[in-house]
């Protein structure tokens, strides 16, 4: 409050003093004769202006049409004691005519009155230092009324308006001038503004950034921001700045001093999944069971954690219940994608609320949290209740979850196989019709429910493959994700082949939505790997595919998709370079069958060569991308 108070009283009011006062106390006197005045008569008045003409009016005549006086308070004011005050007019000076002959008796817009007038309220202030750069001559009055912060002496609704005085207007002609340049960002700041970009759409568990640095004032988020820092570093040129944020989190997060609370757990969660796409999983998984014990530890998976911990601000608990949920998720991607882990928070009984919406979050308009019992009970309840994209997300890594507490390590039997099933159908059967694509009602990408569907088609492919019967040793060598599970061929095409098959296309399709692929979560990484190997499984078959050019289509989409992937995370490049490998040895085994004129009979020529063209087309393409990509 004092320095509010010193603020106010080093500021002119607009209650007092005229607008030539207050004009005076903010800057230097104007000078007498500027370029434009014009000669004035002996008595010191221009015999050519109207003697009673008044430049503005205040703010009261002028939303009541009424003439004002120009005084301050004016009579009209002072008589109905309201609060006189003046803004300066929005019209500006649009500079000399062209081509047109100047007016001798015609006084410029940006004539400045005689030393002593107080009858002009709009003066524009002493002259930049800057010079008007080329082009910028003419005034554009909707450039001048830059964002300034609230200030006290304006009323409610007026803090957008210029008072008096423009500092990024030359007043010798009106032209607008260059401000003083922003300095540029730091390192951190980058890599900061980078976590934001790319990492958090697909993680969104901390804070959102402005609350998050006010915060970071007020306690020590060290650990947080140097894994926010790590991460974000991983998507931009940052030089050996990367090393030296990993190394900061690593010791920071296991400092013996370090609290243990939710912006560890955080910034675990965060460190983790950046180990993970780095090809560091062994270190990874160690990460991972530390922060499931300390996440447990202190209770984050109750529903008491986020209210004893929020301080009564609804976004900070939000955030708690983010977190929690958050991590629950990575642990199954974990499990599911690498195989490795039994994804260990499945097991625990949790009653953290879910989470709101992405834009409720941000806003801060946080609802009510619902709960899983309600996200269960909502086909028998027989209320209408609307849950968020993150809610869709939880309920589809569940059903992972489920499906990895089947019986016989991951070879379920058919009945196993139909009630996991049932799961997954149901799943998308009832999404509600604004989830049932991956764009929100403003048609730009909801990544939770990308996650969503992602996790759900990801279930299906490694549900049914065990007993299908497309052939998956062609795809033997392509382990950077997980390791080779052997799937024995047959005849035909069963009903388990065609749900992996059609798995695998639509993980295809969501390579196709118009975003930076980077700001998808890297688990997309494996998921992609998933589907190659079922396409490549079945463009290796030794029969004609009557639907190959759609199949080659697709092979082409996923390995784009890790081109681009791998220039973030090594694991993508690893995962690309095995599919081209596969991809090669498939496109030789099928040329030497077609080697085999027995192999063409029943085709026309034209279907030979067509084919033969489209491999070859194919493979030069995968080669080319792979290579310009190689680092």
């Amino acid at each position: 409050m004092d320095s509010y108070s010193q603020r106010a009283s080093a500021t002119p009011s607009l209650s007092n003093g005229s607008p030539t006062e207050l004009f005076n106390g903010l800057g230097p006197e104007i000078s007498s004769q500027p370029p434009h005045s014009t000669p004035t008569s002996s008595t010191g008045i221009d015999s050519r202006a109207p003697p009673n003409t008044v430049q503005a009016a205040c703010l009261a005549c002028r939303g009541k049409h009424l003439k004002c006086d120009g005084k301050n308070p004016c009579s009209r004011c002072r008589t109905s004691d309201s609060e006189c005050n003046y803004v300066a007019s929005r019209r500006g000076y649009k500079g000399p005519r062209r081509n047109g002959a100047p007016n001798p008796n015609k006084r410029h817009a940006s004539d400045s009155p005689t030393e002593g007038s107080d009858n002009c309220p709009m003066l524009l202030g002493r002259a930049a230092s800057t010079a008007a750069p080329p082009g910028m001559a003419t005034f554009n009055p909707a450039l001048a009324l830059p964002d300034s912060p609230v200030t006290p002496f304006a009323p409610p609704g007026m803090n957008s308006l210029q008072l008096f005085r423009n500092p990024y207007l030359d007043a010798s002609n009106g032209a607008l001038v260059e401000a003083t340049p922003r300095p540029p960002q730091t390192v951190p700041e980058r890599c900061i503004d980078s976590f934001y970009y790319y990492f958090y759409p697909g993680h969104p568990a901390v804070l959102p950034k402005e609350q998050l640095l006010k915060v970071a004032k007020e306690r020590n988020l060290d650990h947080l921001l140097a894994a926010m820092k790590w991460v974000g570093s991983l998507y931009i040129d940052v030089g050996p700045a990367r090393a030296t944020f990993f190394e900061e989190v690593m010791r920071l997060i296991y400092a013996k001093d370090v609290i243990k609370d939710g912006y560890l757990v955080q910034a675990m969660v965060i460190l983790l999944i950046g180990l993970d796409g780095s090809c560091q999983q062994e270190k990874a998984r160690e990460i991972l069971s530390d922060v499931e014990r300390i996440a447990i530890e202190i209770g984050l998976y109750t529903r008491a954690f986020a209210t004893m911990h929020g301080g009564s601000i609804p976004r900070l608990e939000e955030s708690w219940r983010r977190t929690w949920w958050d991590l629950y998720v990575v642990d199954g991607m974990v499990a599911g994608v690498h195989r490795q882990t039994n994804f260990l928070l499945f097991d625990i009984v949790a009653d953290v609320g879910l989470p709101c919406e992405e834009h409720e979050y941000k806003s801060g308009s946080i609802p009510r949290p619902m709960y899983l019992e309600d996200f269960d009970d909502q086909l028998f309840s027989g209320e209408e209740r609307e849950f968020s994209s993150f809610a869709y997300r939880v309920a589809s890594i569940r059903n992972l979850g489920r499906m990895m507490r089947l019986p016989n390590g991951g070879f379920p039997n058919e009945e196993n196989v139909n009630r996991i099933e049932a799961l997954l159908s149901n799943w998308r059967m009832h999404l509600p019709a604004s989830k049932r694509d991956c764009l929100n009602k403003d048609c730009d990408l909801d990544e939770m429910m990308f996650q969503a569907h992602m996790i759900n088609h990801a279930c299906s492919i490694i549900l049914h493959q065990p007993l299908s019967q497309l052939d998956s040793s062609p795809a033997r060598d392509v382990t950077a994700c997980a390791p080779h599970r052997a799937v024995q061929s047959g005849d035909n095409f069963n009903l388990h082949t065609r749900h992996i098959i059609t798995a695998a296309c639509e993980i295809s399709k969501m390579v196709t939505y118009n975003v930076p692929i980077t700001s998808h979560t890297h688990f997309f990484t494996c998921v992609l790997t998933l589907s190659s190997i079922v396409h490549l499984s079945k463009w290796a078959l030794e029969y004609f595919i009557h639907d190959e050019d759609d199949l080659r289509q697709q092979i082409r989409l996923n390995i784009g998709a890790l081109n681009k992937l791998s220039n973030v995370w090594k694991a993508a490049n690893n995962a690309s370079g095995q599919v081209r490998g596969v991809a090669q040895e498939i496109y030789r085994a099928k040329k030497a069958q077609q080697n085999n004129p027995s192999f063409w009979v029943g085709f026309t020529q034209e279907e030979i060569i067509s084919s033969m063209a489209a491999d070859e087309g194919i493979m030069s393409e995968i080669n080319t991308m792979l290579t310009s990509s190689a680092p």
